[in-house]
Parts: C-alpha cells; structure tokens; sequence
C-alpha cells in the first residue's frame, strides 16, 4: 500500500513536465532554487537518501549525492527533462529494489535521525513526495498562464 501510494506521487511529479520546453521546465519563478525540474532532481536525492543511504548505510559520498538538500536543486548545463526523468525512474526503481526484502516494520539505520521503521521512511517518503508535486501544481500552473495558455 505504502509503494503504490508512493508510486501515484512519482508519477504525478513526472507528469508535472508534460508537454513543456526545456526553458518552462527550467523557469525559475520563486525566489528560491526550485524549478519544476529542480524539483524533479531534488526528489532523486531523496530517494537516494531514504532508500539508499537509510538502508544500505552508505554515506552520501558513496552514493554520488550532495550533503545537502539545497545543492539538489542545481540544474547542471546537460540536465535536460528526458535526462532528470529518465535518472529519476531509474532511481524510484533501485529504491522499490531496496525495500523489497523489507516490511513496514523492520529498522533500517543508515540515517543520520537514527534508526527508523521503514513505515517511517515510507510516510516520510509519501509527505516529501507529495509536497513536492503541490510545489510542482502552482509552478506549472504559473508557466501555462504565463503562456496564456
């Protein structure tokens, strides 16, 4: 229930791009980092740090993610919305790998909170998600009317 609850939530930050340039999905249009497609990669380096860092114990280093959640944001030169959506996917696949083995209950301790019940990590998870996709409703909503669309 929590991975199809959490997967609705993947879905709708991706759908979030549909139909729109490179330059929409790149428009900053709030004072801080977040773009839509900033936030799209910012929710790869949540993933990586509930589902891989949390579980496995790797450090962020090792994962090939920043320190913190504000460099996530940065939009490199390459990034463009097949390449974040494509990592993205790949990287909401390793997580669904990641937790397979594990049930709502089990302790994972990788985390810097400490341990935590995967039910936890997957409330967590389904908040940050589906916060991050309201964010993504109002930025698309401002690009289409910009658009006059």
């Amino acid at each position: 229930m929590y991975e199809t609850f959490l997967d609705e939530h993947r879905a709708e930050i991706v759908a979030s791009l549909d139909g729109l340039t490179e330059e929409q999905a790149r428009r900053p249009l709030v004072r801080s980092r977040t773009t839509l497609l900033g936030l799209v990669k910012h929710l790869i380096f949540v993933e990586k740090v509930w589902f891989d860092e949390a579980i496995t114990g790797r450090s962020r280093a090792e994962i090939g993610i920043g320190a913190s959640p504000d460099e996530s944001f940065v939009l490199e030169d390459g990034d463009t919305i097949a390449s974040v959506v494509a990592e993205y996917e790949q990287t909401c696949a390793e997580s669904r790998r990641a937790a397979a083995a594990l049930s709502p209950d089990d302790v994972v301790t990788g985390n810097r909170r400490g341990p935590l019940p995967m039910q936890w990590v997957y409330l967590h998870m389904l908040r940050e998600t589906a916060q991050h996709c309201g964010h993504a409703d109002i930025l698309r909503e401002q690009i289409l009317a910009a658009e006059g669309a």
